[in-house]
């Protein structure tokens, strides 16, 4: 009796306590990363915050302990020469295909990744694929966006926590493939590359570098600005076709090279590019030569990025005036006052000077 009216006169209390819903946040609720519960005195309601199953995707954090051991550097520089792929199968295997094609499709692979927000991995193990197969089975130039998208299946398999549904890449084709060729060309790569899909890519060698360099000689600048810079470097290079010559290593040392260069790090921390190569030298046993060497390529490439780039913009902006001039001929003349006030408007000049 006694117990009962306890149990009365705790859910009296909590009424009068709760004349207003409580509301508790609960981190995780089915697919909804935020969930609000409210209680009132007679009933429970669930209120789901967020509708994005995106932020509920468990990803793992850079963990220290591996990150200064020495022994996980040394396994991935012992495992990393296994999955790099020859840059001569264009002249061996590939008679049907070209450098141009391969980066046609490696850029619309890297598009897709950026539009469904996969890991950076995705397309870097992608890609890994692509050079691989190629490597040792000729295909005709009609199936090599077919290739590169039964890659960002498998890639996506192995690193994103919600990967890639063959439906999605089917329409990112524009339907110009089946879905039971993509599955099937889905089996054919991993049976050519023999079911050895977790490959090493520069992006694993990229936080073993960082950790290691004198990055605080410079206080003011951000290790993750400098991680970002790098990574941007790596992506260019999975798109040219001559870098799948050089190793993992090679690239994500040369990547943080030019990263810490262009950012100015060698100039606030006294110390010069080839102090900088030497450093990468200790850390991945790697030459400096073949370091400078990767270096130069990738300046070249940018370099050349952007020359194409600043070719395209004046072409571009001609082909705007030129519509303008038509269309402003096609018009009637405007009365003077509008003459006058159009005459006396302008471009800001921080617009102006924006160059992309």
């Amino acid at each position: 009796m006694s117990g009962g009216r306890w149990r009365g006169e705790g859910i009296g209390c909590l009424g009068r306590e709760l004349s207003r819903a409580l509301i508790i946040l609960a981190p995780t609720f089915g697919q909804c990363s935020r969930s609000v519960i409210v209680y009132s005195p007679r009933r429970m309601n669930l209120l789901c915050c967020e509708s994005s199953v995106s932020s509920c995707e468990c990803r793992a954090y850079p963990d220290p302990i591996l990150l200064n051991d020495e022994r996980v550097l040394k396994h991935l520089l012992r495992t990393e020469e296994r999955y790099v792929a020859s840059s001569s199968y264009f002249q061996r295997f590939q008679t049907d295909l070209t450098p141009h094609m391969r980066k046609i499709v490696a850029e619309w692979m890297l598009e897709l990744c950026e539009e469904q927000k996969c890991q950076e991995e995705v397309f870097l193990l992608a890609i890994n694929y692509l050079d691989r197969f190629l490597n040792v089975c000729p295909i005709r130039k009609t199936q090599l966006q077919l290739l590169g998208t039964a890659c960002l299946l498998v890639s996506s398999k192995m690193r994103e926590p919600q990967p890639l549904s063959a439906e999605t890449l089917v329409q990112y084709t524009g339907n110009s493939i089946e879905l039971e060729d993509l599955r099937r060309w889905e089996m054919l790569v991993l049976s050519k590359l023999k079911w050895d899909v977790a490959a090493t890519t520069p992006r694993d060698f990229l936080p073993h570098i960082l950790r290691r360099l004198p990055l605080d000689r410079v206080p003011s600048l951000d290790p993750h600005k400098v991680h970002v810079h790098a990574q941007t470097f790596i992506t260019l290079c999975f798109r040219d076709h001559k870098f799948s010559m050089y190793t993992a290593s090679m690239i994500a040392g040369a990547s943080v090279a030019a990263a810490l260069h262009g950012l100015k790090w060698t100039s606030y921390a006294e110390c010069s590019l080839t102090e900088l190569l030497e450093m990468l030298q200790r850390i991945l046993s790697i030459e400096t030569d073949i370091l400078h060497s990767c270096l130069d390529q990738i300046e070249e490439m940018i370099v050349s990025e952007m020359r194409e780039a600043n070719a395209a913009q004046p072409a571009s902006s001609a082909a705007g005036q030129a519509a303008a001039s038509s269309a402003a001929q096609s018009k009637p003349d405007p009365p003077s006052d509008k003459k006058i006030e159009h005459s006396q408007a302008g471009t800001p000049t921080d617009v102006r000077d924006v160059h992309f």
